[in-house]
């Protein structure tokens, strides 16, 4: 069977490490030839091309697949990809993020590719966007729709989102959770040479974040409460796990809160070097208004780490309240200071929170099992559509 997966960018990136991740991995499945495309990686979020040096042949770059919408560009890309689909002929077209799934799709159809698959990774529309672009991205979702065979949600919120949108029907649904290499959170320590290394000291409490620096994320949430916090907890420490295009104007805010000596921007990192990141925290807050699932829940969670998250799209969906960690309504200031304020203050409750994530995340991340489901979803639909594994 082949199977062509396509993606905008192959940006530092929760959806890019899923899409990798699947493809490398379907690669060791009997009968599978797996190959990936995608435009070119651009911006301060860095770039997971060298994830594919060893398999040059997997990877095939399509300089103009851009994220922004440029209708030259856009019909170039739609005709590039429509040619690699009808010259290489794969069985199944698997999309993945905005522009490259609408792209992706309608090529698809247009080379009378016998099986699309779309990934949700996360919403193209919703309340974090205006009327007019809400109006446009939910119409071509739509009509994208048509194209799809079958729909990836990497959680529930995805599928009902998207159907409430009128976008699909149940049975072309199936959620499978974005898996990821447990063993390296698994087996991650509080190291204090590392926290050493970040200006961290052994008692210093540090509240993590994992997220690029931008719109959305809930940077400015945890700004807002950091002062009474730090009265309150003199030795806490916010310690900030990516970059992107709000850099500037998070440091310029954290100057003028003097909060220097308590905020530290770590920057972007590779992929590789967030299990240890990750055990240097003692919590992770995910204060997101847009994200399907954020990796970094499970990531912190695997870590034995106890997270507190706003309750947006997936989040609800691994953060179990006081079973894993808290979930609170976006926006909702009191109760992310009281929560957060509980964890510094309670080692046991971290301990009982942290236990109980470790072990929901155990059964259900491990990118192994993202593999095998991905796999038997294409065995189905490929005996549904009747024509045999090459």
């Amino acid at each position: 069977m082949r199977v062509i997966h396509v993606i905008t960018r192959l940006i530092v990136g929760g959806a890019q490490e899923n899409t990798i991740a699947s493809v490398l991995g379907l690669r060791q499945k009997p009968g599978m030839e797996t190959e990936l495309i995608s435009g070119p990686a651009t911006g301060p979020e860095g770039s997971l091309e060298s994830s594919f040096s060893r398999s040059a042949d997997s990877l095939t770059f399509l300089p103009e697949l851009v994220r922004p919408i440029h209708p030259w560009k856009d019909c170039l890309a739609m005709r590039q990809l429509t040619r690699i689909f009808r010259a290489r002929r794969p069985d199944i077209v698997h999309t993945h993020s905005g522009k490259a799934g609408i792209l992706g799709r309608i090529a698809a159809s247009r080379a009378k590719v016998p099986v699309i698959v779309h990934t949700i990774h996360g919403p193209s529309f919703g309340p974090f966007q205006g009327p007019l672009a809400n109006l446009t991205f939910r119409g071509a979702e739509r009509a994208a729709g048509k194209f799809t065979t079958h729909f990836v949600a990497v959680a529930d919120a995805m599928s009902r989102q998207y159907l409430a949108a009128g976008i699909g029907r149940p049975e072309q649904y199936t959620k499978i959770f974005s898996g990821f290499s447990l063993a390296p959170f698994l087996s991650t320590a509080n190291d204090a040479a590392l926290r050493a290394r970040w200006g961290i000291a052994p008692g210093d409490l540090v509240i993590g974040k994992i997220a690029r620096l931008c719109a959305l994320k809930g940077h400015e949430d945890l700004f807002r409460v950091a002062p009474t916090l730090i009265r309150l907890f003199p030795r806490i420490k916010f310690l900030f796990v990516g970059d992107g295009p709000w850099r500037e104007r998070f440091e310029q805010r954290v100057r003028a809160l003097k909060l220097e000596n308590s905020v530290v921007f770590i920057g972007l990192v590779p992929p590789a070097e967030v299990p240890g990141l990750a055990g240097i925290m003692d919590l992770l807050a995910h204060l997101s208004r847009r994200e399907g699932l954020a990796r970094s829940l499970p990531q912190a969670m695997a870590a034995g780490r106890p997270v507190v998250a706003y309750d947006c799209d997936g989040a609800n969906e691994v953060c179990l309240d006081n079973e894993t960690g808290f979930l609170l309504r976006p926006g909702d200031l009191d109760g992310l200071t009281e929560r957060l304020g509980w964890l510094a203050g309670d080692r046991g409750l971290r301990e009982r929170l942290g236990q109980g994530g470790r072990s929901f995340v155990r059964e259900r991340f491990a990118v192994e099992r993202m593999v095998d489901d991905l796999y038997a979803l294409y065995q189905n639909l490929a005996l549904k559509r009747s024509f045999p594994s090459r």
